[in-house]
């Protein structure tokens, strides 16, 4: 049986006025601004045309827990994929971790290839073995491979093969001791939690409110998953997998939620023509749509100054990497719009991977009881919904932006500042 893990304590007193919280702010964020990465590196094998990145931007927030000097983020694989990108991808770590209340620094891998070609297998191999003397296993300081775009489950059998361990990769099988987190759903999770306690501190419950999701993707899938589970009423979606936006005059039916859940496209799109009505081929019609609850999850920038005036839903939870620009923010918070930051609503595949590299369940115990995807769940409601409710007396007692009040936690957690 495994034992909760150490997790870093994000509750602490806030500055007592506004302005004591902006000079706070602006200190630490100057501070964050100033950081350079801890580990920068560039593996290549010129002869195979193999080209990588690991970078590891924070370790001083673990200091005296289970993972000590490491940092963690998943692994991403596209064609242009450049160092400076796995930089700024290890930054956006660095807060999550931090906001999330995790003793974690932040991380990243990134290989610059395209997965579908023939030979990527091989390409692959190659790259996680010049990654070897930089994860954390091996003395490094990289937490160890994971998912992000161009992942496929495949990768984590082929990893765990060639360096001949299953500690070096997170969101893995059950049965190779892993959470699974993609298919268990438990980023989604937490971006229905963080949604269903922004309601609560409100005074609402999901079952009295409507909501729609832009992107049907794993995490919009299990967003729409949880929430419904909790009682929201489904009143629209978008994703181009099913021809744009459709909006609904009642809940789908079982058919259809299951079909969603497990991103049937065939069958959603034939149940969808007779249960919903399509306004539009635009998956950005949906954002505008007359519901209390906005998921937001499929890219970054989706809501801008130039479309924000168009949003009338007064809840908006994110479940994309930044779906909300600094000017949309700031317009959304004159009118009233309680906004959850990604970094502190989208957090529950990390606290997943998290258990994973922590835990002392093993894969036989997992396979058998979910021990960890469990415990990961359990922990990921637990700890979003702690965060919303500091985050949300912040916003309240000292009239700042949800998203800076998200940032200010995260800089105290990364800089020890009380």
């Amino acid at each position: 049986m495994t034992g909760q893990p150490a997790t870093q304590t994000s509750k602490q007193t806030p500055p007592a006025t506004r302005e004591a919280f902006y000079d706070a702010f602006n200190e630490m964020k100057a501070r964050f601004d100033a950081m350079e990465p801890e580990v920068a590196v560039t593996v290549a094998d010129e002869d195979m045309g193999v080209e990588g990145y690991v970078v590891v931007w924070n370790t001083g927030i673990t200091k005296g827990s289970p993972r000590e000097g490491c940092g963690k983020g998943g692994t991403r694989i596209v064609p242009d994929l450049t160092l400076h990108d796995i930089k700024r991808l290890a930054r956006s770590m660095a807060l999550k971790n931090a906001a999330a209340g995790l003793p974690l620094g932040g991380g990243k891998a990134g290989l610059r290839a395209d997965p579908a070609r023939p030979d990527f297998e091989k390409i692959y191999r190659r790259f996680v073995t010049l990654c070897k003397p930089h994860l954390y296993k091996y003395g490094g300081k990289y937490g160890g491979f994971g998912f992000d775009i161009g992942a496929d489950p495949i990768h984590a059998i082929w990893a765990c093969d060639e360096l001949g361990t299953t500690d070096c990769f997170t969101g893995k099988p059950l049965e190779m001791g892993g959470t699974d987190y993609d298919r268990e759903g438990i980023a989604g999770l937490g971006v229905a939690v963080a949604a269903r306690t922004a309601l609560e501190e409100a005074g609402k419950q999901p079952a009295e409110v409507t909501f729609a999701v832009q992107g049907l993707g794993a995490m919009g899938a299990a967003v729409f998953r949880y929430f419904s589970d909790y009682g929201g009423h489904l009143r629209a979606l978008s994703d181009p997998l099913y021809g744009g936006s459709w909006v609904f005059t009642q809940d789908p039916s079982p058919a259809l939620r299951d079909a969603l859940i497990a991103r049937d496209s065939d069958i959603v799109r034939d149940l969808l023509a007779k249960e919903a009505e399509k306004i539009s081929d635009d998956t950005q019609d949906v954002l505008y749509q007359d519901v209390d609850v906005l998921f937001p999850c499929a890219v970054q920038d989706v809501i801008t100054a130039e479309n924000v005036g168009r949003i009338t839903a007064r809840f908006i939870s994110e479940g994309a990497n930044n779906p909300t620009t600094a000017d949309a923010y700031t317009n959304l918070f004159s009118r009233g719009v309680t906004v959850i930051p990604d970094f502190i609503a989208n957090v529950g595949g990390i606290i997943a991977a998290y258990i994973e590299m922590v835990s002392d369940v093993t894969p036989e115990e997992n396979a058998r009881t979910k021990a960890k995807v469990r415990e990961a769940k359990d922990m990921t409601a637990t700890k979003i919904a702690a965060n919303v409710r500091e985050l949300l007396a912040m916003v309240k007692g000292l009239d700042v932006e949800p998203s800076h009040a998200g940032q200010y936690m995260a800089y105290r957690n990364i800089l020890g500042a009380g």
